[in-house]
């Protein structure tokens, strides 16, 4: 349960910083921030150990710093992705 916890957190810091550091204005509130960070945690600690051999995360290791970085650049991925999912058309 506390590793349950510990991403949850991770993943509300990585969204919001993700959203500081995006330009623009996103939509979504806190529950949005929250599972895009999540996601993203999951993205960018997959794509730290698949392309740079950094295993991260974990109950004990979540909020080290490669951990958060990897966590913010997945975030930040997806806000970008879901920018072009949602655009409307001019």
């Amino acid at each position: 349960m506390g590793g349950v916890v510990a991403w949850i957190l991770l993943g509300f810091v990585a969204g919001a910083v993700a959203k500081l550091i995006y330009p623009g204005k996103q939509g979504g509130g806190i529950w949005a921030t929250t599972g895009l960070g999540i996601l993203g945690a999951i993205l960018g600690g997959y794509l730290g150990k698949a392309l740079l051999g950094i295993a991260v995360g974990g109950t004990v290791g979540a909020f080290t710093i490669p951990s958060i970085a990897l966590a913010v650049i997945g975030a930040i991925t997806l806000i970008f992705f879901w920018g072009l999912l949602t655009r409307r058309p001019a």
